[in-house]
């Protein structure tokens, strides 16, 4: 993360068997690829980075949280295309 300058951070908050992550996955890519350089996307497993989820206080699966040059400005939880969508474009 600290590479990522002024570019919008999106940490994905996943789980390998949670199914509304897996359905909102190709959604996800296909707005790091639209959004190109101006975003960063780093998928996080809950299973395997307990103690950064932990950190982040994740409670439930997918949580997206949005950071920019290492200051939080929104999270939310939830496999909503339109919501994500939306904030990805707000904070860009």
């Amino acid at each position: 993360m600290e590479s990522a300058g002024s570019k919008l951070v999106v940490l994905d908050f996943n789980a390998t068997w949670c199914g509304p992550c897996r359905a909102i996955a190709p959604f996800l890519e296909e707005l790091a690829t639209a959004y190109g350089d101006k975003i960063l996307v780093l998928k996080i497993d809950v299973d395997d980075c307990e103690e950064l989820s932990m950190r982040f206080n994740i409670s439930s699966m997918p949580t997206f949280v949005f950071i920019k040059e290492k200051a939080e400005l929104e999270r939310f939880s939830g496999a909503s295309n339109e919501k994500l969508a939306e904030t990805i474009k707000k904070l860009c």
